[in-house]
């Protein structure tokens, strides 16, 4: 089965539970199952909106639901947790899932970028997955350990669970 990757975040509504709820849901999606997950970290808003801290963290998961159908999944989490597509981008958001990464497929399509266009770009993402997969290989960019340490405000995401 492929290795997917999971992006998980909230500012709004509890969101440490709101995380700990998606990872349960996570967990229990047909065809798919939770094979690590990192700590929670509290992160800086990102973007240049002001509004509360993000909790975050990254799944692995091994599932045989194709990407595209992953994807569909991610969203329907996001839009039963109460999420809705409107506002300013990088805004406050209850819940968001992003698929980082499915096997070593590259996507590059209106519905969905494998790997996610920023996740080189992105410490609130590369910490938690650099703790549970340090020697993965992000198709294209490299090792997730080389980008981690290339990236910036690797110090301002901070553990809040152990």
């Amino acid at each position: 089965m492929p290795t997917a990757y999971i992006g998980l975040g909230s500012n709004l509504d509890a969101p440490s539970g709101q995380v700990e709820r998606a990872l349960g849901v996570l967990d229990a999606l047909a065809q798919t199952r939770l094979v690590a997950r990192s700590r929670l970290y509290r992160t800086a808003p990102w973007g240049g909106i002001a509004q509360p801290d993000f909790i975050n963290a990254v799944a692995e998961l091994e599932t045989s639901c194709t990407a595209h159908e992953l994807m569909r999944a991610l969203l329907d989490i996001e839009h039963r947790a109460g999420r809705r597509r409107a506002g300013a981008r990088n805004g406050p958001r209850i819940l968001d899932l992003d698929l980082l990464l499915y096997g070593d497929e590259r996507m590059d399509s209106v519905a969905l970028q494998i790997p996610h266009p920023r996740l080189h770009e992105r410490a609130f993402v590369l910490v938690p997955l650099a703790e549970i997969a340090s020697d993965l290989r992000v198709p294209g960019r490299g090792v997730v350990r080389d980008l981690l340490a290339a990236v910036e405000g690797v110090s301002s995401v901070v553990p809040i669970s152990d």
